[in-house]
C-alpha cells in the first residue's frame, strides 16, 4: 500500500511530465496574443498552446493521469487551467462532473477558462444542472456567475425554455464586467431565440444601462435578428 509520501512524489512527477508535454506544444506568438487577451494575466504564466491542440491532448490523457490531474489545485500556468476545464468538460458521470465543476469554479480567474469549460454531459441531466445554476448565479464570484449565465444560454434557450430563466439574469446586480458583459451576451441570444417573450425586457429597461445598450449592440450585430428587429431595437437604447 502507498503512502502519503509516495501519492505526492507520484503526482509530483506526473505534473512535472505533463507540464513538459504542454511547453513542447508551445507557440510562442499565439502565447504573446493570447496573454493580450487576458487582461491582468502574466505573460510567465502562460504558455501559449492552440486550443484544437489542447483539447486534443487532454483527450487523449489516460484516463488515471487525468484524474490525479484534477486533484492540483491550484495549477501554476494558465493552459494547465484550459486543460483543467478540458477534462472535467468531458466527465461522463453527471455528479461527478458537477462535483469537479465545483471544485474547479473558484480556481477559475479569467473569462477564458470560464467560457472553454463546457461539459457535454449537462445537456442530458438538466433538472441537476438547473439547480447548479441557481446556485452559481447567485455566488459572490465573478466567473462561478459568468459560468452559470453561460449555462443558461447555452442549454436553455430552446426546447426548454421558461421566462423564469431571464427573469434569473436580469435581477442580477453586479458591477463586474464580465459578468455584465456574459449578461449582456445572454439578452442578445435569448432576442435571437426567443424574441417574442424576451423583448419585453428591453421594452421595459430591466437592465441597467451600460448591459442594457451592449445587449442591443450585440442583437444588431447577429445574423439571427432580422433588419425590422434590429431597427426597433436600436430605438429602443438608453
Amino acid at each position: 500500500m502507498l503512502n502519503m509520501h509516495c501519492i505526492i512524489g507520484l503526482g509530483g512527477r506526473l505534473m512535472e511530465k505533463i507540464v513538459k508535454e504542454l511547453f513542447e506544444m508551445q507557440d510562442e506568438k499565439y502565447r504573446d496574443f493570447q496573454s493580450a487577451l487576458i487582461p491582468g494575466s502574466d505573460l510567465e504564466k502562460v504558455i501559449g498552446i492552440r486550443t484544437p491542440l489542447l483539447r486534443k491532448y487532454a483527450k487523449n490523457l489516460p484516463l488515471e493521469d487525468a484524474k490525479a490531474f484534477l486533484l492540483e489545485l491550484p495549477h501554476e500556468y494558465f493552459d494547465e487551467n484550459q486543460l483543467h476545464a478540458f477534462i472535467v468538460s468531458e466527465i461522463k458521470d453527471i455528479d461527478a462532473c458537477i462535483k469537479e465543476v465545483n471544485t474547479f469554479l473558484p480556481y477559475v480567474d479569467n473569462w477564458a477558462t470560464c467560457d472553454q469549460m463546457s461539459p457535454v454531459i449537462f445537456k442530458k441531466h438538466k433538472d441537476k444542472l438547473l439547480v447548479e445554476v441557481k446556485r452559481w448565479i447567485a455566488s459572490s464570484e465573478t466567473y462561478t456567475v459568468r459560468f452559470g449565465i453561460k449555462m443558461l444560454m447555452q442549454h436553455f434557450l430552446d426546447e426548454d425554455f421558461n421566462l423564469e430563466y431571464p427573469e434569473m439574469v436580469a435581477k442580477i446586480q453586479s458591477e463586474e464586467y464580465y459578468v455584465k458583459m456574459m449578461i449582456a451576451w445572454y439578452f442578445a441570444t435569448a432576442l435571437a431565440k426567443q424574441y417574442d417573450s424576451v423583448i419585453p425586457f428591453i421594452e421595459e429597461g430591466r437592465l441597467e444601462k451600460w448591459t442594457h445598450n451592449k445587449a442591443i449592440q450585440k442583437s444588431i450585430e447577429s445574423y439571427r435578428i432580422t433588419t425590422e428587429q434590429k431597427k426597433y431595437l436600436r430605438s429602443l437604447k438608453k
